[in-house]
């Protein structure tokens, strides 16, 4: 079923199995949200992340690699989105969000209950603009 709606075998699995049934519901709305704002199928990537989309980096050192442009994790303790920029350009949003916590580019939400949906697909949004124009895509 959820293959037929264009969600890659894996992360219908992956989602399938998030437990308790009010974090899987909050799983599957990100997913739409993400999804939405990305313009992205979503992928499942090592540690329980899916993602959307895909960027290549390069550090100073040299070290190289490649990683999504945004995604998010249904952790036991919170939902994780990853706001791959971090926040420095988002603090308009954040002070409207909800409750939340974060870190350097990782997004801690209890439940999405406890924020506004529309300030937080704009936060996605607005992370996954500000991707691309520094990565291309």
């Amino acid at each position: 079923m959820a293959e037929e709606a264009g969600m890659p075998g894996e992360v219908a699995a992956f989602l399938a199995a998030v437990e308790p049934e009010t974090r899987r519901a909050d799983a599957l709305s990100l997913l739409g949200l993400m999804q939405a704002a990305a313009g992205e199928a979503p992928a499942l990537w090592p540690g329980g992340i899916v993602g959307f989309g895909i960027y290549a980096y390069t550090y100073a050192s040299g070290h190289s690699g490649r990683s999504f442009l945004t995604g998010f994790a249904p952790r036991k303790r919170a939902l994780t989105l990853y706001i791959m920029p971090g926040f420095a350009e988002m603090e308009d949003l954040l002070a409207r969000l909800g409750r939340h916590t974060r870190a350097k580019s990782c997004l801690h939400l209890g439940r999405l209950a406890d924020v506004d949906a529309a300030v937080l697909g704009t936060l996605v949004a607005r992370s996954v603009e500000i991707m691309r124009a520094r990565h291309g895509g």
